[in-house]
């Protein structure tokens, strides 16, 4: 098993060859953009590398690898579509750049691409993969959905929060294990306890996302801190202060996410004081760790030898260092 930055130079290399210049050009340089502005590649990466935990050739992985990052991104375009997001990893949203019509377009076509991919598979394997997918995009879309909702209700409760990080998220990540999986023919049983370890590992990494939003290191978190707050986010942050808040400061908390007069930095500023008094912070953080540790637990079950559990649990652990 190779180090993570073999399978995502490896990956980088495929994706390049994959943006070719097509026409019509309005259609398909959106595509291309929005595939070239970066990223972490973590879910391709895992596909080629979870392929190699089970004696498969990860280039015969590459295609299924590359259908998740595809979809990954269609989904990123109409994501901003619908948060009218001017930007997307430091540049113009592709409905910014183009049009809004360019960027439905456009994202329409890469789910069509994504699921072309898996063309190149013989029929047992085109159809587990496909089987996978189809279940993975629409949990996807049930998460937005969830999360749009959330935006509109006054009563969101945790466990409504986990399942739509689950759906929104996390489902993807144990996706990319399993396909994975899949292709280098894995056990039935070692398909889903993969998918398991990359879900729940897919979970904490979202909460951890959610703390870091408020808590991080605004030259290394890659985004703007305090951006949820600002946009009155009902994240887990947000959720455990008014469980662990009176009645007094549940109100203020309340007033102070819909509050549009207040200046962004003084809103972030008070809003994240709540979050350590209350405990909302560290109760995050133990929960960061619970979903970590359950991943942890799930992959000692696997029936691969120790030394691969290793380096599994090593990539975890790497994912899961960030500035905190």
């Amino acid at each position: 098993m190779q180090q993570t930055q073999f399978y995502r130079d490896l990956f980088i290399s495929y994706l390049k060859q994959f943006i070719s210049a097509k026409e019509p050009e309005n259609l398909y340089n959106p595509i291309h953009y929005i595939l070239d502005l970066g990223g972490k590649r973590l879910r391709p990466v895992l596909t080629l590398m979870t392929a190699d935990i089970f004696e498969g050739d990860h280039k015969e992985a590459l295609n299924a690898a590359l259908a998740i990052e595809v979809f990954h991104n269609f989904s990123l375009i109409h994501d901003d579509i619908m948060d009218e997001a001017p930007l997307r990893r430091g540049k113009e949203t592709v409905h910014e750049k183009w049009d809004l019509n360019t960027g439905i377009l456009s994202g329409d076509a890469m789910l069509i691409m994504a699921y072309q991919l898996f063309e190149s598979y013989k029929p047992k394997t085109f159809q587990a993969l496909a089987k996978l997918f189809s279940k993975t995009a629409l949990q996807v879309c049930e998460g937005q959905q969830y999360d749009i909702d959330f935006e509109t209700r006054d009563d969101v409760t945790i466990p409504e929060y986990l399942k739509m990080i689950e759906y929104k998220t996390a489902v993807l990540v144990g996706a990319a294990m399993k396909m994975g999986a899949i292709v280098a023919n894995a056990s039935a049983s070692c398909q889903n306890t993969i998918y398991e370890f990359g879900k729940n590992l897919g979970i904490a990494f979202q909460l951890q996302d959610d703390y870091l939003d408020a808590f991080g290191n605004p030259e290394t978190f890659g985004k703007q801190v305090g951006g949820d707050i600002i946009e009155n986010k009902k994240t887990y942050l947000y959720l455990k202060a008014l469980e662990f808040s009176s009645d007094k400061n549940k109100n203020e908390i309340e007033s102070l996410m819909k509050d549009s007069i207040l200046l962004n930095d003084d809103k972030v500023k008070v809003a994240k004081q709540f979050f350590v008094e209350s405990g909302s912070a560290e109760a995050t953080k133990q929960e960061i760790e619970k979903y970590t540790k359950l991943a942890f637990s799930v992959l000692k079950t696997l029936n691969i030898s120790e030394e691969k559990k290793l380096l599994l649990q090593q990539f975890g652990e790497d994912l899961m260092v960030r500035n905190r």
